[in-house]
């Protein structure tokens, strides 16, 4: 008898009488995740640790519950503490030159940014309060770290899961979405357009442009300082050249250690009771259709670019505009090479890019100011 009560308990300690459908939905959700990032490649970093902690959350709940490990890697994006170091890291790994040799970009990042006022609006319109409405906008930017940044800056903790869920997984996901939108809007004339080589930027606008993007973004809007200024300091030890220990340390080991914690505890936020509702698959679906916008008018400010400068720009770096750096321009290349293997746009489409990091963190400065948020 006793061996029995003894199966009987081990039985009942184990997961599969004590998940819900939900729970066996989330993680044939997190498997279909795990196989995009690792079969498919879709940005990997990113889609493995968000579907790992996706399971592990599903079959062990307490995991995110006070006291589990998970829990304490979430408040470090609740105290926005993981969001500013990624910024620092995106800042040190990235060259912000094609944006100094073609300040025109900053049109096409800013131009990008319509898809999360889009979204504001339609989210008001599905019932949210503003500041849920701009909490949820902001995906429309494609961009994991100010999407957490803002939702804690404006109080949003109780949609702040499926937010940066949506965020990351959008990111993650932009070589799926991004090149039909792509494609639909442009010829394929449009998209053989070849542009002109870069101008060569000099070692000090490189190491000015931070500085002066610093003062007078934060000026302007100072609750972007935590974001604007991590990025542009990381961007700074980048340029400088008198600092490479910080360097490699902010762009290597400190980057990828914070995607972990980052990735998993995000990923935890999915837990089937917490994201199967209503509201979450209205944040979700809004998410998509900001993002979708925000490619597509950045695609059509491309064309009308391309048309006034007699079609020397190609439309396809206007989808760059997002914040999802590489990757949205990584996207541009891809789909220009399709058209024409001899069209090189990635370094034209990193403009758009890094405007558009600097566009989104601006958006949510001008949030944060709408709501009286320092």
């Amino acid at each position: 008898m006793n061996i029995l009560e003894t199966l009987g308990n081990l039985l009942e300690q184990t997961a599969f009488f004590s998940l819900t459908w939900g729970n066996y939905l989330m993680i044939v959700v997190a498997c279909v995740f795990l196989y995009l990032a690792i079969a498919k490649g879709f940005e990997p970093l990113l889609l493995t640790p968000i579907a790992f902690g996706m399971l592990l959350v599903n079959i062990y709940p307490p995991i995110m519950e006070e006291g589990g490990v998970l829990w304490y890697f979430f408040k470090l994006d609740e105290w926005a503490i993981l969001p500013c170091l990624i910024f620092m890291g995106v800042g040190a790994q990235t060259d912000f030159g094609p944006l100094i040799a073609n300040p025109k970009s900053f049109l096409l990042g800013a131009a990008a940014q319509f898809g999360i006022y889009a979204a504001y609006i339609g989210a008001m319109l599905l019932g949210f309060n503003g500041k849920e409405s701009a909490a949820i906008a902001i995906i429309g930017g494609a961009d994991g770290p100010t999407s957490i940044f803002l939702a804690n800056k404006l109080g949003q903790q109780q949609i702040l899961g499926p937010i940066a869920v949506a965020a990351y997984s959008y990111m993650s996901l932009v070589p799926i979405i991004q090149p039909p939108i792509m494609k639909a809007l442009t010829t394929e004339k449009e998209r053989k357009i070849k542009m002109e080589q870069l101008r060569p930027v000099s070692k000090l606008e490189k190491i000015l442009f931070p500085v002066i993007v610093t003062i007078v973004v934060c000026m302007i809007l100072p609750s972007t300082a935590p974001l604007v200024g991590m990025l542009m300091l990381g961007n700074l030890f980048k340029e400088s050249g008198v600092v490479r220990q910080l360097t490699e340390t902010a762009s290597n080991a400190m980057m990828y250690i914070v995607v972990i914690l980052l990735g998993t505890s995000v990923g935890a936020t999915t837990s089937a009771e917490a994201f199967l509702n209503v509201a979450t698959i209205k944040i979700v679906v809004l998410g998509l259709v900001a993002f979708a916008f925000g490619t597509a008018v950045g695609v059509l400010f491309g064309k009308i670019m391309s048309k006034l400068s007699g079609g020397k720009i190609n439309p396809l770096i206007g989808s760059a505009g997002v914040s999802a750096v590489p990757m949205a321009a990584r996207v541009s290349q891809k789909v220009g090479a399709e058209a024409d293997p001899t069209n090189f746009l990635l370094m034209h489409a990193m403009g758009p890019n890094v405007a558009g990091v600097i566009g989104t963190a601006v958006a949510a400065g001008t949030f944060m100011a709408v709501y009286g948020v320092r």
